[in-house]
């Protein structure tokens, strides 16, 4: 059995959340806690550190996802998942985040960085914090505060654009008034330094309202689609299909499109 959990760590700036799952033995059915896995379109980059049961541990790093994949499980002892804020994941690689999106790249191919896997299993997950944020701290140091001023304000922006369920949200070129920016600079640092437009970024924030509010639903569709930003239930229903799959309906019900391996 798997499971899934929130790590209680000190809070830091360039991390949005870590979680980790843990294994105790593959499912039969090469399901992970009789679950298929399942990968949800995601704005965010991410540092993964995964462990096999070959007491083998690598270090990936996964781009922004635009579309949901479906896998058939593995064992794996530790997979620990660092969320990096919006406009972290420049900063510390040096790269534009475009070049990672729908992308699991060991980290060695993009940096060539301090990022050597511990040995073994038996990982601490503030160990590789630790090293991650040291590692951003002198990185930090070396760039130049332009660079720091684009980063501080894709935050921003992103963080306005995600939104939360039920609340207003303002739309792009309010954004980048607010900002003083112009509309097309802020769409060119955005490809950059997040991997995506605005719009699809919104997009991809819409459908995650519509996956944490649906799996405890009360409210009918029209109203969950109100609340998560769409126009109507038929906009919630072609959108949450263009990057799931299936239809909320269908996919809360479990009906899921053909597992691949993973």
């Amino acid at each position: 059995m798997s499971t899934e959990s929130r790590l209680a760590l000190p809070p830091r700036w360039w991390a949005g959340g870590v979680t980790a799952l843990t294994s105790g033995g593959g499912h039969p059915g090469g399901y992970i806690g009789g679950e298929p896995l399942v990968h949800v379109p995601d704005g965010d980059t991410a540092l993964v550190l995964r462990t096999s049961s070959a007491r083998r541990a690598e270090l990936l790093i996964v781009g922004p996802r635009t579309r949901a994949t479906y896998h058939a499980g593995k064992d794996f002892p530790l997979c620990l998942r660092i969320r990096l804020r919006p406009g972290v994941a420049r900063l510390l690689l040096g790269v534009a985040v475009s070049e990672l999106v729908d992308r699991v790249i060991p980290l060695d191919d993009v940096d060539g960085g301090p990022w050597h896997a511990p040995a073994g299993t038996g990982v601490d997950p503030r160990d590789l914090l630790e090293r991650v944020e040291a590692t951003l701290s002198a990185r930090l140091r070396a760039r130049g505060s332009a660079e720091l001023a684009r980063s501080e304000l894709i935050r921003t922006a992103a963080e306005a654009l995600a939104g939360r369920a039920g609340s207003r949200r303002e739309s792009v070129a309010g954004v980048a008034r607010r900002l003083g920016v112009s509309e097309r600079h802020l769409r060119d640092l955005f490809t950059a330094w997040i991997g995506l437009s605005p719009k699809r970024f919104e997009r991809i924030a819409r459908v995650r309202r519509v996956l944490a509010a649906g799996r405890a639903r009360t409210a009918r569709w029209a109203g969950l689609a109100a609340a998560a930003g769409y126009y109507d239930q038929s906009h919630m229903n072609a959108e949450f299909r263009a990057m799931m799959g299936v239809s909320p309906g269908a996919f809360f019900a479990g009906r899921l499109p053909a597992l691949e391996a993973c």
